[in-house]
C-alpha cells in the first residue's frame, strides 16, 4: 500500500447475527448493525475527510435484502450525527455505466460496502468503471473504504469465497478467486473466531507463504493507513497468520480431501488498539506486560546494611 493516500477498515462483522445473506439471518436487521455501538462506525466517521459531514455512500450489492439492510446503516449513521449518507442498490452490472452513480461515486469520501456474498459483490463489480474509480480515489485521495463481512473479504487482491470451517485443513476446499485489489500480498476472512475458520485461513496461507492471512472476529476491525500500519479496532480479536517461516508441508503430495500438514506457521492474536506494520512485519501490543514499569525494591530491601530484624 506504499503511496496510498486512502485508508481501509476492514470488518469481521456483528456478532451472534451472522451476515446479512446468510440462511442464519436474523430477521431484525438493526441488530446486525450492534457492532457500531463498539466505537468501529464512529471510528470510520472520525478518519474520513470532513467528520459527521463527510459524504457516505453504502453499497448493498453483496446482499440478497438490500432495501432492509441500507435503511438501517442511515440510521446506524444518523445515530452518530452523520448524516450525509446514501445508499446505492447496485444490483446489476449495467448500473455501473450509469452516470449519476458514477458520479455519486466520484463525490464521496467513504463508501461503505454491507455483508452478504463477495463473490456477488466482486462479480457485478470488478473490472467496471465504478471499480477503477474506487481504486483510484483510494490511491490518490483522502478516501476511505470500508468493509464489513463479504465486503472486507472481497478487499484484497486474494479473496476466499468458498469453504467449510470443519473441513478447511482437507486439500481443495478452500475456494480464492480475485478480489477488489485495494491491498495486496493478504487475504481476508472474517466472523473468524466465532465460526471457527482457522484452517481455511491456513490453507490459502500455505498454498503461497508472501501472503499474510487476515482473521477478523466479530464486532472487530483494522484500520490500515497507506504506509502499511495496521491497527486493531472494536470489541474483538484480529488474527494474523504469517507463512513465511513455514519449514514443511505436505501440500504438493497428498490428493484432494486429505488433511494437510504445516511445520512452523507464525500467529499473532491482535486486540484493540495492537498494531502491525505490512513493512516490518512487527507487531506492537498497545497494552504490553512488559511497557509496566518492573518491580523497584525499597531502598531498605536493596540497602545490605539493613538487617532482615529491621524490616518491617
Amino acid at each position: 500500500m506504499s503511496n496510498v493516500q486512502g485508508k481501509l477498515i476492514i470488518i469481521g462483522g456483528a456478532v451472534d447475527k451472522g451476515s446479512f445473506t446468510e440462511a442464519s439471518f436474523d430477521q431484525n436487521v438493526a441488530n446486525n448493525l450492534n457492532f457500531f455501538e463498539t466505537g468501529i462506525l464512529r471510528r470510520i466517521i472520525r478518519e474520513s475527510k470532513h467528520g459527521e459531514e463527510s459524504r457516505i455512500e453504502v453499497i448493498t450489492t453483496a446482499s440478497v435484502i438490500p432495501r432492509q439492510v441500507g435503511p438501517e446503516y442511515i440510521k446506524a449513521f444518523a445515530y452518530l450525527k452523520a448524516e450525509n449518507v446514501g445508499v446505492m442498490y447496485i444490483e446489476k452490472r449495467e448500473q455501473t455505466n450509469d452516470p449519476e452513480i458514477l458520479a455519486r461515486i466520484q463525490a464521496a469520501d467513504v463508501v461503505m460496502f454491507t455483508g452478504g456474498d463477495q463473490l456477488r459483490l466482486t462479480s457485478i463489480l470488478g473490472g467496471t468503471k465504478l471499480h477503477d474509480i474506487i481504486l483510484e480515489k483510494f490511491k490518490n485521495e483522502e478516501f476511505i473504504y470500508a468493509g464489513t463481512s463479504a465486503g472486507a473479504a472481497a478487499a484484497s487482491n486474494n479473496m476466499i469465497y468458498q469453504g467449510s470451517s470443519s473441513e478447511a485443513l482437507l486439500k481443495g476446499e478452500v475456494k480464492i478467486t480475485s478480489g477488489l485489489s485495494l491491498i495486496q500480498d493478504v487475504i481476508i476472512d472474517t466472523h473468524f473466531v466465532q465460526r471457527g475458520r482457522m484452517g481455511r485461513l491456513f490453507q490459502a496461507v500455505v498454498g503461497n507463504p508472501r501472503t499474510l492471512g487476515i482473521g477478523l472476529g466479530e464486532d472487530t476491525g483494522l484500520l490500515i493507513t497507506g504506509d502499511g500500519k495496521m491497527e486493531a479496532i472494536g470489541s474483538g480479536l484480529v488474527i494474523l497468520v504469517d507463512g513465511r517461516q513455514i519449514k514443511d508441508t505436505n501440500l504438493t503430495q497428498v490428493d484432494l480431501g486429505r488433511p494437510i500438514s504445516i511445520n512452523n506457521m507464525v500467529v499473532h492474536v491482535m486486540s484493540m488498539y495492537d498494531t502491525y506494520d505490512l513493512n516490518t512485519k512487527e507487531m506492537e501490543i498497545h497494552n504490553s506486560q512488559y511497557s509496566i514499569p518492573l518491580y523497584t525494591p525499597l531502598e531498605a530491601d536493596s540497602d545490605p546494611s539493613v538487617s532482615a530484624d529491621d524490616k518491617e
